[in-house]
């Protein structure tokens, strides 16, 4: 049975246990504004044990976390402006690739809703159990600065948002606003960047497990190449086209003789033959006298899956193992290669070896590897079509589809911690970096007017960008 199965039965449960829960507690549930409270004394004792205890440690790391917030700031500052840019001036590729809003927030099955092949699903086992360990850590890290700067702890608890049923929790730590006024700059802004503080060590902690987890339950099981071997050729050294000769070859004529009705046709040029679907050589008449076709390889002939596990039998574990057990074989050897097909799963692929074009001597399968910084960040940090591509290598989980839930479990994590700690910075009023800014903006001028001005601008320029890019996204993906 799907994981989603078991997924969408323990959504249900949940949801029938938490109503449960709030009707039985109805009398503390208070509304206010968008949410639903439920407030506790959960926690507090706690929270001032840690407090007092480690009063000391707590004031050298009040440095080190006003120093992350005032970075976390500068960082997610730059990323929303390279957003606008983007959406502004370079729409094209994330609009068309990404589809859905820019401003949608990460809510379960998102990723298999819209089929963002670059992202690992997302569950509402993942959402929950990544809110509790985010959102605990965040307001506890705020309660426990706040108990060492004495500021009053008035309760704990969690909301939700009744118009999206009963499970968009949100924890949060409550403090006496009062005496928090009253405390110095420097203290304030070290309780207020707190919650920003514990999602970097969260992230920092899961990271660690993340790749700790990941040497014990994956080993090297396969090999994963990027395309088929290609080359620019010019037009006129084209002297052959589907078995038809040709002499002072152009595009026109090449393309005349190409067929529809094939995936791929037969050219040859310079005494090498080569393939190239019709369709993909009408998209290159902007420069008609060069194209960008495929060398007539057993490889693309087959339409080879990317990832090899096996070759005749045997394990592959890395390229140059790959390399070296194909040179075993003499060009028009049959071999038999174990893939990964659809869904994870793999069968074997009869495949009769050419002859390298470099070098006839020597057997051609006819696959490339590109280097592992032209992949990009995320393609080199995780990889969810069939395998856990880490340059070149399939990994394969020893413990089956628990390995694969477990990472995918640590990698969201890791990830929301990042993206909370940067979010929460925002110079924004419902943020921590809205007060953190304002503060900032005090300490500098010692005017609080002067402050207020700068925090309300802030705050409206930011809801300004938001509209801005989602105008953008609107205005481009018709």
């Amino acid at each position: 049975m799907s994981f989603l199965v078991y997924d969408l039965i323990f959504l249900g449960i949940f949801i029938l246990v938490l109503g449960i829960f709030l009707y039985q507690k109805r009398k503390g549930v208070k509304r206010e504004g968008l949410l639903l409270l439920y407030r506790t004394k959960w926690g507090i004792n706690l929270i001032h044990r840690i407090g007092k205890k480690y009063q000391k440690t707590l004031k050298v790391l009040s440095y080190v976390s006003i120093t992350i917030g005032y970075a976390l700031m500068a960082g997610v500052l730059y990323m929303v402006g390279k957003i606008v840019w983007i959406y502004a001036f370079n729409p094209g590729g994330i609009v068309q690739q990404i589809k859905i809003p820019p401003i949608t927030p990460l809510i379960p099955y998102l990723p298999q809703i819209f089929k963002l092949s670059f992202l690992p699903p997302f569950y509402f086992t993942y959402w929950i159990l990544i809110i509790a360990v985010i959102a605990i850590f965040h307001e506890f890290s705020h309660g426990i600065f706040a108990a060492r700067n004495k500021v009053k702890i008035k309760n704990t608890g969690f909301g939700f948002f009744p118009f999206f049923l009963p499970i968009f929790l949100a924890a949060f730590v409550e403090l006496d606003e009062k005496a928090m006024a009253k405390k110095k700059n420097f203290d304030q802004l070290a309780v207020l960047s707190a919650g920003t503080f514990a999602n970097v060590l969260t992230a920092i902690l899961f990271f660690g497990v993340m790749i700790l987890f990941f040497s014990l339950a994956f080993a090297p099981s396969g090999v994963v190449f990027d395309s088929y071997p290609y080359t620019i050729i010019n037009v006129s050294s084209i002297n052959m086209v589907n078995g038809i000769p040709i002499n002072n070859a152009t595009y026109n004529v090449v393309l005349s003789l190409m067929n529809n009705n094939t995936q791929f046709n037969q050219i040859r040029a310079n005494s090498i033959d080569y393939v190239a679907s019709k369709s993909s050589v009408e998209r290159q008449n902007v420069t008609p006298t060069e194209l960008v076709i495929y060398y007539d390889a057993p490889a693309i002939r087959a339409n080879l899956e990317s990832t090899i596990l096996d070759v005749n039998g045997k394990k592959m574990t890395d390229t140059v193992e790959l390399a070296s057990e194909l040179h075993k074989y003499a060009p028009g050897t049959n071999i038999t290669l174990t893939v990964l097909g659809q869904n994870n799963a793999p069968y074997d692929r009869n495949i009769t070896l050419g002859r390298n074009p470099d070098n006839p001597n020597f057997s051609w399968l006819g696959i490339e590897f590109y280097p592992a910084q032209d992949q990009g960040i995320i393609a080199q940090f995780y990889s969810t079509l069939s395998s856990f591509d880490r340059n070149h290598v399939y990994y394969a989980s020893q413990i089956g589809d628990l390995g694969i839930f477990i990472y995918d479990l640590l990698w969201w994590l890791v990830i929301i911690s990042i993206s909370v700690a940067l979010i929460n910075m925002l110079p924004m009023g419902i943020f921590d970096g809205g007060r953190f800014f304002y503060i900032t903006v005090l300490a500098i001028t010692k005017k609080e007017k002067v402050a207020k001005w700068a925090f309300k601008i802030a705050t409206w320029f930011f809801i300004f960008l938001l509209f801005l890019v989602m105008f953008f996204w609107v205005l481009y993906i018709r």
